[in-house]
């Protein structure tokens, strides 16, 4: 997509139409996006996002780093998951190296997953409704994003670049008194979540602004690579949780949200039961959490413990070799889904046998979502385009990279 050519006007025999540009500094368009509008009065006649303006090259930083040096390069993809991709790229290596991962790090994982998921979703949320002007439910969910964000603190000592998630398993053991935080919260999120859908699911201004506006049929979705919420809320039953588990989602029940209009009133909707969902996933995790390690049994691969490095001499040089030299991976290639809280998003890795990635590629739910916002604003009113835009949730780092 050029940044320089201006979309050229339909030859529609009269001069009626004119190009617009949206961004790529507009606050309502959830990051630095450009949006090439053609338009006939207040009606889109076609649309083309222009991306690009993100671009850091992450991909090819990957192949310079260290296996465990990347992780924080995946913290940066999407910075309202960062612990999704965390897990991803860290599943995809311990598929590499045959790793065994203990019950009590894949619990953890989850648990931390979900805690992202509402974390993110309620980012949406608030924004997305400020966008439409309702400005209340902003207020609110950032409320509860700041004691998840405190969770994170209290487990990992970060509030959102956290690189928690290591090869192998995770980095620490979470401290005293953070199941308690977490059981606290997740007892009142319920009550907070009926908040928000009181605010907006049965508000009329709300109705007008989101039903039947950026539709998009199960087949488009599906053709456009669209996933998520995203297509979910056309119909098509699909969670990687639960249709390929990864990371112990065997264990757990939930439902998967689904919609039929496939217009941004539905995938509301869809997001706010995924919070209920979530929080139900993260209490299952909590009354069902197993004891035991949290990291891999692979001392040349996971660093030691720091007080064997104090008494263990053999514990100190794997520590040294494996910050210094890296670990090497056995070669060959993989690819890893999870479902982030925008679809799916993928890591497909390929080592050369070396202690650093030949390839790092990541499959970002963002960018094929994005593909689907000609189908839902074109032939639509000007007014409807920020909607839609919200209401597909991007985040432009994971898009341009």
């Amino acid at each position: 997509m050029s940044h320089l050519a201006p979309t050229p006007a339909l030859d529609t025999g009269q001069d009626r139409t004119m190009i617009l540009n949206m961004g790529p500094q507009h606050p309502s368009t959830h990051g630095v996006l450009r949006v090439i509008l053609e338009i006939d009065g207040e009606n889109v006649v076609r649309i083309m996002p222009d991306i690009g303006y993100l671009h850091t090259g992450i991909e090819k930083t990957c192949e310079a780093k260290f296996y465990q040096q990347v992780v924080p390069l995946t913290d940066r993809i999407d910075y309202l998951c960062p612990l999704t991709n965390n897990l991803c790229y860290a599943l995809a290596v311990e598929k590499l190296l045959g790793l065994e991962i203990p019950p009590r790090a894949q619990w953890l994982r989850v648990l931390l997953n979900e805690l992202t998921r509402i974390n993110s979703h309620l980012v949406w949320l608030g924004t997305h409704a400020l966008d439409i002007g309702a400005m209340t439910v902003f207020l609110y969910c950032f409320r509860e994003r700041e004691d998840i964000l405190r969770l994170f603190e209290m487990i990992s000592g970060q509030r959102m670049m956290t690189s928690y998630f290591r090869i192998g398993g995770l980095a620490l053991a979470p401290p005293l008194g953070f199941f308690e935080r977490v059981r606290e919260f997740a007892k009142r999120f319920p009550a907070r979540v009926d908040e928000y859908e009181n605010l907006l699911t049965s508000n009329p201004i709300w109705g007008m602004r989101t039903k039947g506006v950026g539709t998009i049929t199960a087949e488009d979705a599906i053709a456009l690579g669209a996933s998520g919420p995203t297509l979910r809320g056309s119909g098509v039953d699909f969670d990687l949780r639960r249709d390929m588990p990864y990371s112990a989602y065997e264990n757990f029940k939930f439902k998967v949200p689904l919609g039929k209009n496939g217009d941004v009133y539905t995938r509301y909707l869809c997001r706010v039961q995924e919070l209920r969902e979530s929080n139900a996933i993260v209490q299952q995790c909590l009354d069902g959490m197993p004891e035991g390690p949290i990291k891999a049994d692979a001392p040349k691969v996971v660093l030691p413990d720091r007080e064997k490095m104090k008494t263990q001499m053999e514990a100190l040089i794997y520590h040294f070799k494996i910050i210094t030299e890296g670990f090497a991976v056995p070669a060959g290639e993989v690819y890893q889904a999870i479902e982030s809280p925008r679809g799916e998003m993928g890591y497909y890795v390929v080592s050369d046998g070396t202690a650093k990635p030949y390839r790092v590629h990541m499959r970002a739910a963002c960018l094929a979502n994005l593909q689907a916002l000609p189908k839902m604003c074109e032939g639509r009113l000007l007014a409807d385009v920020v909607a839609a835009i919200g209401s597909i949730d991007i985040v432009l780092g994971e898009i341009d990279r």
